[in-house]
C-alpha cells in the first residue's frame, strides 16, 4: 500500500463490526477472533420507522460478530497494519448494528461497551493523535460509551442524487449538534463541490465549525467554490464551535413549517457569524419510510438576524463592548453598521443562504471607530482574523463616540492629521481584506510593506489585498493608521 506522497492525512474506512456483514467466521488466519454468525433484532420503534433492506438481510443471513473478549485484539492487529502503511486514523462506520447483536453477550449495552472500549484502546495505541471518526453511531449505548472518540458523525448521509435531502441534511446537522456538540465534535459529511446545492451545503459547513470535506470525483471540481473554504495551504477557517441553532430556532421546524428560516451561529476569535438557510419543503415521510418532498414550490420566506443571535458574541468582544456592531453580508456583500438592539431583515428562496458576519465594533476616540470583517471572499471572512490590538499615539484613553453612523461617517477628518492610533491585526491567508473604519486609514502595511487601499465613505469599507504567504498557516501582521 503506497501513500500519495502530497496527501498529509489518510484515513481508511471500516465498520465497528469490521465490514458490512462483519468478519467471516473461521476464515484462514481469522480463527483465533472466535467470530460467530449473530443474527440482529431490531426494536419495534426502529422497524416502524425506517425498515433497512440491509438490516433484513442481515436477519436472515447473520453478521460475522468477533467475540467481544477477541475484539480488541481484531482492532489493534487491523490499525498495527494501517499505521505501518503511513495510515493515521480510521473512520469507523456501522456502530448502531452492535445494538441488535447483544444476544447471548449480556445485552446490547454490554456488548456496545466492550466493542468501544475495545475500539479506542486500539486507537490510542496505533493511532497517537486520537485518530477516529465515528459515524452511524447515533444510538444511546454508543455515545454514552465513547469516552475517547472525538468526532462524531452528526447527519445522515450527504446524498448527491436525492434532491429531497439538501435542506434536510442542514436543518438535521444544526439540530443534532446541539446534543452532540456538548462533548464531541460533530462532523457534518462530506458534499460535492460541483453540485447544483454545492454552495448550501459549503455555506453551512463554514459556519458549522466541522471538518470540511468532499467526496468529489476526481477532474469533478469547482475550484471557485473550493476557494471559498480552504486557503492556499490547504488549512480551512474552521469557527471555534458546534454550529447550533439560534435561540429563537430552538422550537421551530424549519424544514416543515412553511414560516421559519434556520439560523445557526458561531464565533471566530474575534467575530460572529449567523448562517440564514431556507430549508422548507422537504421532510421524513411516515408513509413510505424516506425523506420525500412534501412541498414543490415553498414560499420566500422573510425573518431577521441580530448581533444577539450570535450568543458567545459579548465574550469574544471583550467586556468594554456596547453593543454596536459591523455587519458584512457574504452574498450581497453589504457593509452595515448595525446599533445595539437593532436587527436586519432577510429573504430567501428555498435553497437559498446568507452569511452575516457581525463584527463588533471597537470605539478608538471621538468620530473614529473600528471593527475587522476579515477576508471577504471566504465564506468564513473572519475565521481569518487571529488578534487585534489597538494602541494610542498618545496615553489618553479612547473618548467614547456615542453619534449615530451618518454623523460620524459624514464628520470627515482630514488626511493630514496626526495619527490617533495604530490598530494592529494578526491574519491568515491571502486575497481581499475588509475591516470598517469610520474615517479613511492614513496609512496600512501587510508586513513590513506598506500597501495601497481602498476606502468607501457611504460605508465606511477599507479593503486592501494580503499577498500569497510562502510558509503555512503563516500570520500576517497588519497595521493600520488612523
Amino acid at each position: 500500500m503506497s501513500m500519495v506522497s502530497h496527501h498529509k492525512n489518510v484515513y481508511v474506512w471500516h465498520a465497528l463490526a469490521g465490514y458490512w456483514g462483519g468478519v467471516k467466521p473461521a476464515a484462514a488466519g481469522m480463527e483465533h477472533y472466535d467470530t460467530a454468525l449473530a443474527y440482529p433484532v431490531q426494536s419495534p420503534g426502529v422497524l416502524g420507522n425506517q425498515p433497512d433492506i440491509v438490516m433484513d438481510s442481515l436477519a436472515v443471513h447473520g453478521l460475522g460478530l468477533v467475540h467481544p473478549k477477541k475484539v480488541f485484539d481484531f482492532y489493534n492487529e487491523l490499525h498495527a497494519y494501517l499505521a505501518s502503511c503511513g495510515v493515521d486514523g480510521v473512520k469507523v462506520d456501522v456502530q448502531n448494528i452492535i445494538e441488535t447483536l447483544g444476544a447471548g453477550h449480556g445485552g446490547r449495552v454490554s456488548l456496545t461497551r466492550a466493542y468501544h472500549q475495545a475500539l479506542e484502546a486500539s486507537i490510542a495505541r496505533n493511532f497517537p493523535d486520537n485518530g477516529c471518526i465515528a459515524c452511524m453511531c447515533h444510538n444511546t449505548d454508543g455515545l454514552y460509551s465513547a469516552k475517547q472518540t472525538a468526532i462524531v458523525r452528526a447527519s445522515d448521509d450527504f446524498y448527491p442524487r436525492d434532491p429531497a435531502s439538501h435542506t434536510v441534511h442542514i436543518s438535521s446537522v444544526a439540530y443534532n449538534s446541539l446534543f452532540l456538540g456538548e462533548f464531541m465534535q460533530p462532523d457534518w459529511d462530506m458534499f460535492h463541490s460541483l453540485h447544483p446545492a454545492a454552495d448550501y451545503h459549503a455555506a453551512a459547513r463554514s459556519v458549522g465549525g466541522c471538518p470540511i470535506y468532499v467526496s468529489d470525483k476526481p477532474g469533478n471540481h469547482n475550484f471557485e467554490l473550493l476557494k471559498k473554504i480552504v486557503l492556499p495551504d490547504g488549512s480551512v477557517l474552521r469557527a471555534q464551535l458546534p454550529g447550533r441553532p439560534t435561540r429563537d430556532c430552538l422550537f421551530v421546524d424549519p424544514a416543515r413549517d412553511g414560516i421559519s428560516l434556520l439560523k445557526i451561529w458561531n464565533v471566530n476569535k474575534c467575530t460572529g457569524v449567523v448562517g440564514v438557510f431556507n430549508c422548507q419543503g422537504a421532510g421524513w415521510c411516515k408513509v413510505v419510510k424516506t425523506t420525500r418532498i412534501h412541498d414543490t414550490s415553498p414560499g420566500t420566506l422573510t425573518g431577521s438576524v441580530q448581533a444577539t443571535d450570535v450568543d458567545d458574541l459579548a465574550r469574544v468582544a471583550g467586556p468594554d463592548w456596547n453593543g454596536e456592531t459591523v455587519v458584512y453580508a457574504h452574498r450581497s456583500g453589504e457593509v452595515i453598521r448595525l446599533p445595539k438592539g437593532a436587527s436586519l431583515p432577510v429573504t430567501l428562496k428555498v435553497l437559498e443562504y446568507e452569511l452575516y458576519h457581525f463584527c463588533p465594533l471597537k470605539e478608538i476616540a471621538a468620530n473614529i471607530s473600528f471593527a475587522p470583517i476579515g477576508l471577504l471572499n471566504m465564506f468564513n471572512s473572519g475565521g481569518v482574523v487571529e488578534q487585534i490590538e489597538v494602541h494610542l499615539a498618545s496615553d489618553k484613553k479612547p473618548e467614547h463616540f456615542d453619534g449615530e453612523v451618518h454623523s460620524e461617517l459624514s464628520t470627515s477628518l482630514s488626511r493630514n492629521r496626526s495619527p490617533t492610533a495604530t490598530i494592529s491585526l494578526k491574519a491568515r491567508g491571502c486575497g481581499r481584506f475588509g475591516s470598517y473604519s469610520s474615517q479613511v486609514p492614513l496609512k496600512c502595511k501587510v508586513g513590513n510593506n506598506e500597501v495601497d487601499f481602498e476606502y468607501e465613505p457611504a460605508t465606511g469599507l477599507l479593503t486592501f489585498v494580503i499577498p500569497v504567504p510562502e510558509e503555512e498557516m503563516y500570520k500576517w501582521q497588519i497595521e493600520i493608521q488612523v
